[in-house]
């Protein structure tokens, strides 16, 4: 039996956002394309960390948790975006371009 230590670890959003991560790291990049590859990495990290922290900042009042909150859940909105637009750039990985449109859905919902 698993036990959510971390609020982080119950949405579907963070479990979504490390499976496209180990897609990202495990992709074959084009020779000469280094320099997407890790933005793409650092970005796929980015988006896992920001959904994690942002989960984790709601603590205290209810207002100052929505802002936390929100403000985690935006920034890795805009690292998925990142993402998407890399494998868009050399037309990689149509699969997880897909996740990544659902994890833009979930964040910008969450973000509100």
């Amino acid at each position: 039996m698993h036990n959510n230590y971390f609020d982080f670890e119950r949405l579907d959003v963070y479990r979504l956002a490390v499976t496209v991560n180990r897609a990202v790291a495990t992709t074959h990049w084009p020779v000469g394309r280094s320099h997407l590859e890790d933005q793409a990495i650092r970005a796929a990290d980015s988006m896992v960390l920001n959904i994690a922290e942002g989960a984790e900042r709601g603590r205290g009042t209810k207002a100052a948790k929505s802002h936390r909150a929100a403000f985690g859940f935006r920034i890795a909105k805009g690292s998925a975006g990142e993402v998407f637009a890399t494998l868009d750039i050399l037309d990689l990985d149509t699969d997880s371009r897909g996740k990544l449109q659902r994890i833009g859905s979930m964040l910008s919902r969450l973000s509100r």
